[in-house]
């Protein structure tokens, strides 16, 4: 250290004299101090004032810049030492060496700019307002065809110093994308596939801009999904593999990337990866096999690429996927329940899924996870059968094959995503199905429940549901047992609260209900309407200028079926209805100026 004081000394004097040859020497004590211990030697360089004297050493024509700026780029990797690297005014001067055609010059100023950038706010604002990204890029450009060893060692320095300065920093990386280095660096790629340290590089660099929802369409209009694909089917190490998989995934958020995706063949490397670590126990196993049938269900959100890996169900992949799910192994039964939930988004897809047997399958698997069970198998189970019990030929399929009896295994999760995914379930289930809708409809159990998620205020989802599936036991039954079991279980005040709700088809199906609940027992339920204050509720739903015209005709049927219950014809005469229901006979909508004539000869006839 006493050398490195001396050298530190000598430099100063020498940089202001321009000897060149004692400059040399106390440079090249320099490289050494640091290659032996960068932190202190880094210190003494920063204690000792002579950041501020490089700036005129980073001369273009001399023989030292190669020197000064490896040395700028070994003080730089200490974080410490990047603010004043920017400070003693040394980002002006490298930009500028940039213009150098001297190779090794190149190298240690991309290296330079590079770690400064590194994790710095300043260095970073300097190069940009130097336009160092710029240059960069244009040499990248410039080069990327040259496949030559000292080419390519160059190239790796710049795309490193490129994801050093746009790293986690959503402007720098736009600006990037405006440069346009997404398509020259997947060419890059192409033909460097060779040079691991360059190829590790850019697989950083595009998993940095393909965060950017910006960069998706400029990723897609080149050949990346084939490019990546290619490396994937190289690769032997799971870290250069789990690598390309940080790529894929944020790519394959993008519709038309999933489709090029599996056009370029990555589903079948999906499955050999899931082939080769479904029996793994080491970590790496666990970590790939996920990453990979997760990826896998990914690609299956996109209708094009869903649809051509269904291939009219006889897809071989497809078939695979189906294999997963009465696999031991739970991430494999979770994607691919998932992916029968992707497959099953139409109701082609659904109808023959149900025609060959997959409802059983799901089922055996829900029956596995009813004691102690996997909640997130439990919820992507329950998704696939409720997608599949979208067309009206599939329910009373599903209906005869026992679905219902197991979803109802799970009456007693008290998990908010399950809840959720049972009632929509059951709900589709019942859709214009009397028989079913009639027996859930008659389970004490099950209303008692329905009633009690009714006011789960800290789960919306499961509180719609619920009020949904009370309201769709009364409406597709139409029965009258029903409608008792549901005013004993109490859950009349729910649908009269739904009425109100924000959701027009809610309050829709909420009047429906109620409007069967009055015309089939209206003495049992007329304490329960009282006391939800039903009256006052039609009356704000029809003076209410917004409600829509279905909403304005069933609150009118309501009020018509309620005038048989004493208390309620009162509380309808308190009102002063008549007033309201008359101005609805001028409605632009015939069928509620109709039935508003007859609602008003009801009322005036009952007044």
């Amino acid at each position: 250290m006493d050398n490195l004081s001396e050298a530190l000394e000598k430099l100063k004097l020498a940089s202001t004299d321009s000897a060149t040859d004692s400059v040399e020497s106390c440079l090249d004590c320099l490289v050494k101090a640091l290659s032996k211990n960068n932190t202190e030697a880094s210190m003494k360089i920063q204690e000792m004032g002579v950041l501020p004297l490089l700036p005129t050493l980073l001369n273009p024509q001399s023989s030292c810049t190669p020197k000064v700026a490896n040395i700028i780029a070994e003080v730089a990797k200490n974080e410490f030492m990047r603010s004043p690297c920017v400070e003693a005014g040394l980002i002006p001067p490298l930009i500028q060496l940039l213009s150098s055609s001297d190779q090794e010059v190149l190298l240690q100023t991309g290296r330079a700019l590079g770690n400064i950038c590194y994790d710095s706010h300043e260095g970073r604002n300097a190069v940009d307002l130097a336009g160092g990204a710029q240059i960069v890029a244009e040499h990248i450009k410039s080069l990327f065809q040259n496949t030559e060893p000292e080419n390519e060692k160059l190239l790796t320095v710049f795309c490193g110093m490129l994801m050093n300065y746009s790293n986690d920093n959503d402007s720098l990386q736009a600006q990037l994308i405006n440069m346009g280095v997404i398509p020259t660096l997947v060419k890059l790629l192409g033909i460097h596939s060779h040079n691991t340290a360059l190829t590790e590089m850019c697989l950083i660099a595009f998993g940095n801009l393909a965060e950017l929802e910006s960069s998706k369409e400029q990723f897609a209009s080149t050949n990346i999904a084939e490019e990546l694909v290619r490396l994937f089917q190289k690769q032997t190490e799971h870290e250069k593999k789990e690598m390309i998989f940080e790529v894929l995934a944020p790519l394959a958020e993008n519709d038309v990337i999933k489709l090029q995706l599996v056009e370029a063949g990555l589903v079948e490397c999906l499955l050999d990866v899931v082939a080769q670590t479904v029996d793994g126990e080491r970590e790496e196993d666990i970590a790939q096999l996920k990453t990979a049938s997760d990826l896998m269900v990914l690609l299956l959100l996109g209708d094009e690429s869903m649809q051509k890996l269904f291939e009219g169900g006889k897809g071989s992949v497809f078939q695979r996927v189906l294999s997963w799910i009465p696999s031991h192994n739970h991430q494999l039964q979770l994607a691919g329940a998932l992916a029968i939930a992707n497959f099953a988004r139409n109701d082609g897809n659904c109808i023959h899924m149900v025609d060959t047997g997959i409802v059983q399958k799901l089922l055996e698997l829900l029956d596995r996870h009813v004691e102690e069970g996997n909640v997130t198998v439990q919820h992507a189970a329950l998704s696939a059968l409720r997608n599949l019990a979208i067309p009206v030929v599939n329910k009373s399929k599903m209906l005869s094959a026992g679905v219902a009896d197991v979803v109802l295994k799970f009456l007693q999760s008290e998990m908010p995503p399950v809840q959720f995914k049972l009632l929509g379930t059951l709900r589709m289930l019942i859709d214009t199905q009397a028989e079913a809708a009639d027996q859930l409809g008659t389970n004490g159990k099950l209303v008692e429940r329905l009633v009690e998620w009714c006011e789960a205020k800290d789960h919306a989802g499961v509180m719609g549901e619920s009020n949904r599936l009370l309201s769709a036991l009364i409406r597709h039954s139409k029965s009258k047992e029903v409608v008792r079991t549901v005013i004993q279980g109490g859950g009349v005040k729910h649908l009269v609260t739904m009425a109100t709700s924000e959701h027009m088809i809610m309050q829709n199906e909420a009047l429906v209900a109620l409007g069967l609940i009055a015309a089939l027992d209206l003495v049992a339920a007329e304490k329960d309407f009282v006391g939800a204050s039903l009256v006052s509720v039609l009356h704000k739903l029809l003076s209410d200028e917004r409600s829509a015209p279905e909403i304005k005709y069933n609150s009118m049927i309501l009020i018509c079926a309620v005038m048989g219950s004493e208390p309620l014809h009162k509380e309808v005469q308190s009102l002063a209805f008549i007033d309201v229901v008359s101005k609805l006979r001028a409605h632009e909508n015939k069928t509620v100026s109709h039935q508003a004539s007859l609602t008003e000869q009801r009322l005036t006839a009952q007044s």
